[in-house]
């Protein structure tokens, strides 16, 4: 059976927000045990090697561009942005064949790059589709990360979750104890787990009441979320009065997703793009900070503190007890194991 230290291994996990990799600048990070660096080309195409020189094993990330090529700190080996060493200053300048750095896959998409860590060939067609991330005014969409010290799977079980919400977070998304009651329906499919919950509440939630035509009033609501692997979340809320049709909301769409770093260690992305206010830069840059500090001041410290009392145990080694609540997130970590299991066999 898998378990919680090891890793879907042909799939995409994001190595870094767009953003993060701008001009000049060797970018770094660690994923699922391995040392990455990532930077731009001078064509702005980005560009992933293995952090590691295979001469000492300095990191490459402090070492120097030269054009597009890179010089290792230590004994300045040079190389190309394929992982071919290119120049070796010392002795006759002969290049060892060994002189290789391992080049990794990347996408550019969604505002994310996205990695892909196996040594199989990188199949594009399972980047799962964002498409509406890209979609609308550039001031309604925003990005951030956050690093915790945690396994990824409980990020996951987080969000699966929605449970949470009226014991964990304040009165910006509160649903006036209406959620914990409702048992979710779950969509299953073979790489894909749903949730859905609906509901009705007064006053709406407050992300969303002073865009709606009566604020105080009811407002039915829903959120949508699917799990695709191996560590995307897809969340979708939204409330609307004077219309039995969703699709009329006012909503957003969100995506969160985990990159393990190691075990214990995971690099979390948020992305959220909304249907109003969509050109308020300011709205955005707000609301985005606002999401950040409520899972750094709420949702974060619980799950430190679970991953703390759980040490490395496994997590269905510890025998939890399972409610109604516990459905998707126990099925993402059936699936996710099985998935791991058959990746293996192959």
């Amino acid at each position: 059976m898998a378990s919680a230290f090891e890793y879907l291994k042909r799939a995409w996990y994001v190595a870094a927000m767009s953003s993060e990799v701008a001009g000049e600048a060797l970018f770094h990070r660690r994923i699922l045990g391995t040392s990455v660096m990532i930077y731009r080309l001078a064509d702005g195409s980005p560009v992933a090697l293995h952090d590691r020189c295979p001469h000492r094993f300095a990191p490459l990330h402090m070492g120097k561009r030269e054009g597009d090529e890179v010089a290792c700190p230590y004994h300045a080996l040079r190389f190309n942005a394929e992982g071919q060493c290119v120049h070796n200053p010392h002795g006759n300048g002969r290049i060892p064949a060994a002189a290789q750095v391992r080049r990794f896959p990347l996408i550019e998409k969604y505002g994310f790059l996205w990695i892909w860590m196996d040594e199989s060939d990188a199949d594009p067609a399972l980047l799962p589709d964002f498409s509406p991330l890209d979609e609308g005014h550039p001031n309604a969409v925003a990005q951030t990360y956050m690093h915790m010290d945690v396994n990824y799977e409980l990020i996951i079980d987080n969000v699966m979750d929605l449970s949470h919400i009226d014991h964990v977070h304040g009165e910006i998304i509160t649903t006036r104890g209406q959620l914990s009651p409702i048992v979710p329906k779950v969509r299953e499919r073979e790489t894909h787990i749903s949730a859905r919950w609906e509901w009705s509440q007064t006053p709406a939630m407050m992300i969303f009441a002073n865009f709606l035509p009566r604020p105080a009033e009811e407002a039915r609501h829903y959120f949508d979320i699917t799990w695709t692997a191996p560590a995307n979340i897809q969340l979708s809320v939204g409330a609307v009065q004077d219309s039995e049709d969703f699709a009329e909301a006012t909503s957003q769409y969100d995506l969160h997703t985990c990159t393990p770093e190691d075990a214990f260690k995971t690099h979390y992305f948020f992305a959220t793009r909304r249907n109003h206010v969509e050109s308020d830069a300011d709205y955005n840059t707000m609301k985005i900070q606002a999401m950040h500090q409520a899972f750094e001041a709420e949702d974060g410290p619980i799950i430190t503190a679970v991953q703390q009392e759980m040490g490395e145990a496994e997590f269905f080694s510890l025998d939890p007890v399972l409610m109604s609540n516990d459905v998707a997130p126990v099925k993402v970590r059936r699936l996710l194991q099985k998935m791991i299991a058959a990746e293996k066999l192959r």
